[in-house]
C-alpha cells in the first residue's frame, strides 16, 4: 500500500519538479542571450541616436500623444501630469489626453490640472467616459480614436518619466521598418521604503534588464509592459486594437501585433521611474492580475502561434514566456507533497551514490538559476550591485509566499472564471516618516492568507521532518516556502488591522 501511494505522489511530484527544472534552465538561457548582445545593443542605440539627432531638429519631430489611463488617482494624477508636461518636446507636436474614469475627486482634480496648462499652452485634454466598459483596454481605444498623434506614449499614473523620454525613444521608430512599439525598462521611486518593495525592485529588474532584451535583441517575442513605452498608431489598429478579453491587454496587443509582422524594441538604457506597491496586499492584487492575464493570453495567442511558420525554438519561447506564471501552482504541488515523499521515502534510504549527487545537482542547478538571473540583472544595472543581491533571499521567500495567491489566478484563467479588472492603488509614497495618511483606495484582504498561514505551518512540519532524516534534499526547499507563506500570510493578516500607511 506504502508503494502505491509514493508511486501516486511521484506521479505528481515529479512533472512539478520537471517543469521548475526546465523553467530554471530558461532562465540561464535568458542570461546567455543577454550577455552576448548587451554591449552591442548599447552601442549601436547610442550611434542611431547621435547620427539622428545630427540630422533632424526638433521641429521637423513627428506628433505624439500622451496616454494617461487614470482611475480614482487623487495621491499621484497631479504629479504624473507634471512629469508629462515638463517633457522636453515641442509643445504644437504633443498631444495629452487624460483619459480618466475616475469617479472620485480625482475627476474634480484633473479638470483644475487640465484647464491651469492649456492656460501655458499645452494641448491637454480631460477625456471622460460614460461607464467604464473593458477597463484600461477600452479606455485606450477611445483615446485612440480622438489621438492626433502618429505615436502613443502611454504612461500609468504611477510613473514620472524623464524631461527627456521622448527625445530618447521616438527616433528608434526610425532605426528599421515596422517598428510597432519602444519599450523602456522600470525604474523605482520608493524602492527603499520596505523588505516588499526591495524584493519587487529586483523581480523587475529580472524582466526589464534580462528578459526583455534577451527576447526582443534575438528575435522572439517580447511584450510591451502597459507603461512608459510608445506604441505606433498604425500598429494598434493594423493588429486590431486593445482587446479586454484578458485581464492583460498589453501582452495580447503586443502578440497581436508581431503575428502581424511589426517589430519591437527594448531600450535598456532609457529608465521610466515608477512607484512599487507598499501594500502586500495591492502586490498580491496586482501579481493576481498579471497571472490571470498571462494564462488568458496564452490560451488565446498560443495557438495562432503554433500556426505560424516561426522556428521551434522561438514557439517553444513564446509558450514559455505566456505560462511563466505555471511555476506557482508547480511550487504548490512540491509544497504539499515534500512532507509525504520524505516519510514515505523513509524506509528505502540508500547509501548516497552516484545518481543521488547528480539528481542533488540538478535539483539545486535549476532552483538556482532565478537568483543568478537577478544576480546579473544587479551587475548590469547598479554600481551597488552586490549591496542589492544581499536582499534576493526575501525576493524569493516572497515569491514563493504568493503562490497560493498565483495559483488561484491560473485556475481561474484556466477554468475561464471572469473577473474585473482590479487597479493597483498608489499613495504617492516614496519613503517612510512620521506623517501618516489614509489609505483611501486600500484594497480589502483576501482570505487567502488563512491558506497562507496554514500551509507554512505545513511546511515547517515537514522542514522538522527532514531534520531527522538529512539524506534528503526537500528540507532547505521547505523552509523556503514556511517562511515566504508565513511572511506574506502574517502581513496581509497584519496590514487588515491597519488603516493608515506611513509615508
Amino acid at each position: 500500500m506504502e508503494n502505491m501511494f509514493l508511486i501516486i505522489i511521484l506521479i505528481f511530484y515529479c512533472p512539478a519538479a520537471l517543469w521548475l527544472f526546465l523553467y530554471g534552465v530558461n532562465n540561464y538561457y535568458m542570461i546567455y542571450l543577454f550577455l552576448r548582445k548587451v554591449k552591442k545593443e548599447s552601442s549601436e542605440n547610442q550611434d542611431f541616436l547621435e547620427r539622428f539627432w545630427s540630422n533632424n531638429s526638433k521641429d521637423r519631430l513627428p506628433k505624439v500623444t500622451t496616454q494617461l489611463p487614470i482611475y480614482n488617482e487623487r495621491h499621484v494624477v497631479e504629479r504624473l501630469i507634471e512629469a508629462i508636461v515638463n517633457i522636453d518636446y515641442p509643445k504644437e507636436l504633443h498631444e495629452i489626453q487624460v483619459l480618466d474614469d475616475s469617479n472620485d475627486e480625482t475627476k474634480d482634480v484633473v479638470v483644475n490640472i487640465v484647464k491651469k496648462y492649456k492656460g501655458m499652452g499645452f494641448n491637454i485634454k480631460q477625456i471622460v467616459r460614460k461607464d467604464r466598459v473593458g477597463f484600461k483596454a477600452g479606455a485606450l481605444n477611445l483615446g485612440l480614436e480622438k489621438a492626433e498623434g502618429e505615436f502613443l506614449a502611454i504612461f500609468d499614473a504611477d510613473f514620472v518619466p524623464n524631461r527627456n523620454f521622448l527625445c530618447e525613444t521616438i527616433p528608434f521608430f526610425y532605426e528599421k521598418e515596422k517598428v510597432a512599439m519602444v519599450q523602456t525598462r522600470w525604474g523605482h521611486l520608493n524602492r527603499n521604503y520596505s523588505l516588499l518593495t526591495i524584493a519587487q525592485s529586483l523581480g523587475m529588474d529580472g524582466h526589464f534588464i534580462i528578459e526583455q532584451g534577451a527576447r526582443t535583441w534575438n528575435g522572439f517575442y517580447m511584450n510591451f509592459n502597459g507603461t512608459a513605452g510608445i506604441w505606433r498608431k498604425e500598429a494598434i489598429i493594423d493588429a486590431g486594437g486593445w482587446h479586454f478579453d484578458t485581464l492583460t491587454e498589453d501582452l495580447d496587443l503586443s502578440y497581436r501585433a508581431q503575428l502581424k509582422g511589426w517589430n519591437t524594441k527594448f531600450l535598456f538604457d532609457v529608465v521610466a521611474p515608477s512607484e512599487l506597491p507598499v501594500d502586500i496586499n495591492a502586490y498580491k492584487s496586482q501579481q493576481h492580475r498579471w497571472a490571470k492575464g498571462s494564462i488568458q493570453t496564452a490560451k488565446k495567442i498560443l495557438p495562432q502561434i503554433y500556426k505560424t511558420k516561426d522556428s521551434f525554438i522561438k514557439k517553444t519561447e513564446a509558450a514559455v514566456h505566456l505560462t511563466q506564471y505555471m511555476v506557482h501552482p508547480m511550487m504548490i504541488i512540491l509544497a504539499l507533497l515534500s512532507l509525504p515523499l520524505i516519510i514515505l521515502l523513509k524506509p528505502f534510504i540508500i547509501a548516497i551514490s552516484i545518481t543521488m549527487i547528480i539528481l542533488l545537482f540538478l535539483i539545486f542547478l535549476g532552483a538556482f538559476a532565478p537568483s543568478f538571473l537577478y544576480i546579473v540583472s544587479q551587475k548590469m544595472g547598479y554600481k551597488d550591485w552586490w549591496k542589492r543581491c544581499l536582499f534576493i533571499p526575501a525576493l524569493m521567500f516572497i515569491g514563493c509566499g504568493v503562490a497560493i495567491n498565483n495559483t488561484k489566478a491560473v485556475l481561474e484563467a484556466l477554468l475561464n472564471i471572469k473577473s474585473d479588472f482590479i487597479r493597483t492603488p498608489k499613495y504617492g509614497v516614496i519613503r517612510r516618516g512620521k506623517k501618516k495618511m489614509a489609505k483611501y483606495y486600500a484594497l480589502p484582504v483576501n482570505p487567502l492568507f488563512v491558506s497562507e498561514i496554514i500551509l507554512s505551518v505545513y511546511c515547517f512540519i515537514g522542514f522538522m521532518q527532514y531534520t531527522s532524516n538529512k539524506k534528503f534534499v526537500f528540507g532547505p526547499f521547505l523552509l523556503m516556502y514556511g517562511m515566504g507563506f508565513f511572511y506574506v500570510g502574517a502581513l496581509s493578516l497584519l496590514q487588515k488591522f491597519n488603516e493608515k500607511i506611513k509615508c
